[in-house]
């Protein structure tokens, strides 16, 4: 996506997250673990981008190095031209209301012995020093937002469904009127039903409210019907980036074909018919090496030797691989 194009929103570029690596698996001290390596996008006011990679890909540590709770080794945070990676604790208080995250497991995010109007509110409260009528005529308001009513307000988490537990997280997200959410799998755990039900509730307050959504899902269904862009992460490099509905049908990198192969109900009729090789690697990338070659079943002896750059295929989709389109020739 061109720069010329993007008047606001947020813009990463190079970002690396490394961690000090335990010893053992033939490690020795000093040693890094990159958690993320030179990560980079563009998300665009009122869009989605949808990131995907199986367990231990880095895509949640990409979401919370973007809200700046994960310490960033390199890169930049653009939020409206400003590098929030550079900015203090205190000078990101302003920006930390304009972008929330919305975890995973909805009941592990509340206190359990708080009601949901308390949930709801205490942001409120930290952000606006809101009195307590008025925060609770606030909480009323966000939850009708969300399709709930006003019963809920009295009772507990434990009380409340799976659906209605996420409905939960999204007010209390939307409470400090974010520009911003990171939606952390937030259809993980929920039925079918359910899930449809979350995904419209977003795409309809994206539309009223002009959000921004960095979706972060290991379903590529849900992420085809709500992000307009997909970036592909594996072992914290992107492997594969660009529209989502052009990466879905004709993936470039044999990764994002993998990931095409386990699921494939996201793009019905698509699926490969002859699958990329099993995932979940359990060692780090051979210093030089694509990141990708020890399991990819086409690697040439260049992807042993020399790690590819993340190229432009045209309409704004780029691919981490030296011979990209090995795997598409069977999605039709």
């Amino acid at each position: 996506m061109r720069e010329d194009v993007v008047s606001s929103g947020l813009r990463v570029e190079g970002l690396s997250v490394e961690y000090a690596a335990k010893r053992g698996l033939g490690r020795t001290r000093g040693d890094t673990h990159k958690a993320l390596a030179d990560v980079g996008f563009i998300l665009p006011t009122g869009q989605t981008l949808g990131v995907v990679g199986e367990s231990g890909s880095g895509k949640t540590t990409l979401g919370h190095a973007v809200l700046r709770m994960t310490p960033v080794s390199r890169g930049r945070i653009l939020w409206d031209g400003v590098d929030l990676a550079t900015l203090s604790d205190r000078d990101l208080r302003p920006y930390r209301r304009q972008m929330q995250l919305v975890f995973q497991d909805p009941y592990e995010a509340m206190n359990p012995r708080m009601s949901i109007g308390r949930i709801i509110a205490e942001p409120l409260l930290l952000a606006y020093g809101l009195d307590r009528h008025a925060r609770r005529e606030q909480a009323l308001r966000l939850l009708k937002q969300v399709g709930l009513d006003e019963s809920l307000l009295g009772r507990r988490p434990r009380a409340l469904s799976g659906g209605q537990r996420q409905r939960v997280t999204l007010a209390r997200a939307l409470a400090t009127a974010p520009r911003l959410l990171v939606l952390d799998e937030p259809t993980s755990g929920l039925d079918v039903s359910l899930q449809a039900r979350v995904l419209n509730l977003l795409r309809d307050l994206q539309t009223d409210k002009g959000l921004s959504y960095l979706f972060i899902s290991h379903d590529l269904a849900a992420v085809a019907y709500i992000a307009q862009r997909l970036l592909v992460l594996f072992q914290g490099r992107v492997m594969e980036q660009g529209p989502t509905d052009a990466l879905l049908r004709h993936p470039a990198h044999p990764y994002t074909a993998a990931l095409l192969a386990a699921q494939p109900s996201a793009v019905p009729g698509r699926a490969p018919k002859d699958p990329a090789p099993a995932m979940n690697p359990v060692a780090d990338p051979v210093p030089g090496a694509c990141v990708y070659y020890q399991w990819c079943g086409k690697a040439l002896p260049r992807c042993r030797m020399e790690a590819p750059d993340l190229t432009s295929l045209g309409a704004d989709h780029l691919v981490a691989c030296h011979y990209p389109g090995h795997e598409t020739t069977s999605i039709h």
